[in-house]
């Protein structure tokens, strides 16, 4: 016989902390979408409510500093993906804003699983704000 034991007040501690998780990632997902950047509305809030999950399935499940290696992991895994929306042509680099965007909304999810919402908040409006009102300051180079 199969025992499936749900424990209905965790879950909806974690609905929660996913949603806050979300709702972190959305100005920086729509400042992407407008931008039509290839990462956006779906990719964003997916990195940051992922990140989120695992860190509580680790926290939950492993003991100890389990956590820095759930953490490690994650920032690990999302150099290499931020790595696939660089393209490089011969006028440089493209994709490196949201590369360090997928990273960012990583650090939200990990700065909301652990409780550190000062933090993920922090993360969300400075991300938002620099892709939102630097690119007047951005130099336009053309060969």
């Amino acid at each position: 016989m199969v025992d499936i034991d749900i424990n209905f007040e965790l879950m909806g501690y974690h609905l929660l902390k996913l949603c806050i998780a979300f709702v972190l990632s959305l100005p920086i997902a729509l400042n992407r979408e407008m931008k039509e950047s290839g990462a956006g509305l779906r990719t964003f809030p997916l990195v940051t409510i992922a990140s989120c999950a695992f860190m509580l399935v680790g926290m939950d499940i492993y003991k100890d500093d389990a956590e820095a290696r759930i953490m490690y992991a994650i920032i690990t895994g999302m150099g290499f993906i931020g790595g696939g929306a660089i393209f490089k042509n011969e006028e440089g680099a493209k994709g490196t804003a949201t590369a360090a965007s997928l990273w960012n909304t990583a650090a939200i999810g990990i700065s909301v699983a652990t409780g550190r919402y000062e933090i993920a908040i922090i993360l969300s409006i400075v991300g938002f704000v620099i892709l939102q009102f630097s690119e007047p300051f951005k130099i336009q180079t053309k060969r």
